[in-house]
């Protein structure tokens, strides 16, 4: 990670401190590092070297064998298909609050990765960072020439989209439900050129010991994930959040009545906290906002940013072009 901040002109330092993290925590298996600092970290590093597709870049150049257990489990996995699988059950005990799935999709598969912590809004170039590290499971497998079906993000599309499409080689979707590689069902019985069964047995086991479990990501901040998620295709609906949290509607509501607040009053808060990270980049349309944020139309979110910062969007672009602080309401 230094190297490469350094590479682009950056102060790795300066990025290390400001994000409260250790460089000897990077790279060790065994020491934790919070999720959260991470991400900052992330978003720091894309800032100090002024290269918006920081994430993107680091990943598609890091390897396997550089992410730790996680990455020597997939390394060692007898087949393709196998270390997808336990990229897929294992990740979660490697960097905790995260769900990853690998899920069959009609014809296709997909490899599926996002943050539960509705608290961590600034995800990007994580996302972006661990898609690169996931096709590189694939490629370390079939070659340096493969490449996705698609990729998605659940980000909006960045300035520099068409980078993303060099980096994977393949269609890249922006504004989804989750952060995705969507490949054929073909090739998952190639073997793994390192694999080694009694290794991998050695090693999911010292991973799993070293986590002590996947962590408990608190319920408010799971819940302000999954209204997150559901937001590109509209508001987001109690039934399909409980559905997902696999309770019943009413035992959402009596667990959130007991931390006091109502689901129509998280999801605004949610929508809220995003409506001002995302005004804030520039480069975004306000009417392609109002779509991710699950408004039908931009006049609607208009109203609903204007109730809750006394202040239109094109407005607040224009304050914080000045002065780059949070609008006080009217």
């Amino acid at each position: 990670m230094a190297r490469f901040i350094g590479s682009h002109g950056g102060q790795a330092d300066a990025v290390f401190s400001r994000a409260g993290v250790s460089e000897d925590c990077l790279g060790n298996p065994i020491l934790a590092l919070d999720l959260g600092a991470y991400c900052a970290m992330m978003e720091l590093a894309a800032g100090e070297t002024r290269h918006d597709n920081f994430g993107l870049w680091f990943g598609q150049q890091f390897q396997p064998h550089e992410l730790g257990l996680i990455g020597e489990i997939a390394l060692a996995s007898p087949t393709l298909g196998a270390a997808v699988e336990n990229l897929a059950t294992l990740f979660p005990f490697h960097q905790q609050a995260t769900e990853t799935r690998f899920v069959r999709e009609g014809e296709m598969l997909r490899l599926e990765y996002r943050i539960l912590d509705g608290r961590i809004l600034e995800r990007r170039q994580d996302a972006e960072l661990t898609m690169g590290m996931f096709a590189n499971v694939f490629r370390t497998c079939l070659g340096r020439d493969w490449t996705p079906e698609e990729v998605q993000f659940e980000h909006p599309q960045p300035l520099d989209w068409r980078e993303h499409r060099t980096a994977f080689d393949a269609p890249v979707q922006f504004a989804q439900r989750t952060n995705c590689l969507v490949f054929r069902d073909r090739d998952l019985g190639r073997r793994m050129p390192g694999g080694n069964l009694a290794r991998l047995t050695g090693l999911r086991a010292h991973l799993i010991a070293l986590a002590g479990g996947t962590g408990v990501t608190p319920f408010l901040d799971r819940v302000r994930a999954e209204i997150r998620s559901r937001l590109p295709e509209g508001a987001a609906h109690i039934e399909d959040v409980a559905e997902r949290l696999g309770l019943a509607r009413w035992t959402l509501q009596r667990r959130l009545a007991e931390y006091g607040i109502a689901f129509s009053a998280l999801a605004e808060d949610v929508r809220r906290d995003l409506a001002e990270h995302y005004v804030r980049q520039m480069h975004i349309p306000l009417s392609d906002l109002a779509f991710f944020l699950g408004y039908s139309e931009l006049s609607a979110f208009t109203r609903a940013f204007t109730r809750w910062f006394g202040l239109s969007p094109s407005r607040a672009r224009e304050v914080w072009r000045s002065a780059p602080h949070r609008p006080q309401a009217m």
